[in-house]
């Protein structure tokens, strides 16, 4: 793939070119070398992805740069010369639109690069529920999600600074993180650890959080043991930063006489993935008929089959969730992530119970093109009929 732009040009153009012989040659092919030769080198390393994530970053650089838009070029032309071919014209009107549009895949490449992460809101919804008890209402939830912190631990660190600031002036009764907090291993966490422990001691605000799928370390390679003792160290972790980790458990939390409770679940994917570590009847294990639950889930993909009726079965009022980082690219609100989840990004409702898909604040790939991290506050209202 990452050569047939260049054969092309070489075929219908370069070729007839007196000029283009040795060193011009090997001029032209050269970025596309380095590209294959890059390409090659991250394949091949042990784990799913470099453990120093700038060099993700040069390779997504590289593509945007070097490949895409002459990919884009390439298309453009070719389709232009098959209508040449078949309306018997000679003007390939392909080049210019493909040159525009070459133009167009650079600047949106640049800006999802250098530009997108960098960006951040704060969003605020209010949401009327059935059943909370009037104790809760205004009760104030910051939610946020996906902080993939080595993506964070070089020069983008202070926008993770940022971000945690921004948490903590909400000044909320209670802050959820629904999981990813590293990229592949707990070591990217050492680089901040008083950040992400002034979450854990606000004087107001209780820190719940729950476990995503790169919380597990199962894209980092090593024996069995190497990895559960690499999760027994992110669960630490988490628990010395005064955090509230909730593993297939639940917590409850009063207001006078009133109460409602969080169940916080592990990862949760196809019945068929190995990464599938929910437990659903433990994590509701001792919550009554009745209660107003609010359920911690990183991956939103079952939360329709988890709110369906069943008899006996409790039923999560609210559900926070992350995971899909709201695709990541968003053009006229139409996202990637929506081919293979319901609900991928914001608010939903169904049967009076609710969903809230977070943006997240960070990626494992740092690339934003009209998706904006966020964190978002919650506040909960009783319905008034």
């Amino acid at each position: 793939m990452l050569v047939l732009p260049d054969i092309y040009f070489e075929l219908h153009y370069l070729r007839y070119r007196k000029s283009y012989s040795g060193w011009r040659r090997l001029l032209w092919w050269m970025p596309s070398i380095i590209m294959l030769s890059y390409t090659i080198g991250l394949v091949s390393i042990h784990n799913f992805v470099p453990t120093d994530i700038r060099w993700l970053y040069v390779y997504l650089l590289l593509i945007g740069v070097l490949f895409v838009p002459k990919a884009v070029f390439a298309l453009s032309s070719f389709l232009g010369w098959r209508h040449c071919v078949f309306h018997h014209t000679h003007k390939n009107w392909g080049n210019p639109v493909g040159g525009i549009l070459s133009l167009i895949t650079v600047l949106a490449f640049l800006y999802g690069l250098v530009i997108g992460p960098r960006t951040f809101k704060v969003r605020h919804l209010d949401i009327y529920l059935d059943h909370l008890p009037k104790a809760f209402d205004g009760y104030k939830i910051v939610h946020f999600s996906d902080a993939h912190v080595g993506t964070f631990n070089y020069s983008f660190d202070r926008y993770l600074r940022r971000d945690i600031d921004s948490i903590e002036a909400q000044h909320a009764d209670l802050i959820v993180f629904t999981g990813d907090l590293q990229n592949l291993q707990p070591g990217e966490l050492k680089m901040h650890e008083n950040w992400y422990r002034e979450l854990g001691h606000q004087k107001k605000s209780l820190m719940v959080s729950v476990m995503g799928n790169h919380d597990y370390s199962d894209y980092y390679r090593g024996t069995p043991a190497e990895m559960a003792s690499r999760v027994r160290q992110m669960e630490k972790l988490q628990r010395s930063f005064g955090w509230k980790l909730l593993l297939n458990e639940n917590e409850i939390i009063r207001r006078g006489k009133s109460s409602i409770y969080l169940a916080g679940g592990e990862y949760e994917n196809s019945k068929t993935d190995t990464l599938n570590y929910v437990n659903r009847t433990k994590m509701y294990e001792g919550i009554p008929q009745g209660a107003f639950v609010i359920e911690l889930q990183h991956n939103p993909i079952h939360w329709e089959q988890n709110i369906a009726p069943e008899k006996g079965r409790i039923l999560p009022q609210l559900t926070l969730s992350g995971h899909t980082h709201g695709g990541q690219i968003s053009i006229f609100g139409i996202r990637p992530t929506m081919l293979f989840y319901n609900e991928d990004y914001g608010l939903y409702e169904k049967n009076d119970k609710y969903i809230y898909v977070t943006s997240g604040i960070g990626g494992l790939v740092p690339f934003r093109l009209g998706s904006t991290p966020e964190i978002a506050v919650i506040t909960l209202h009783c319905f008034k009929r």
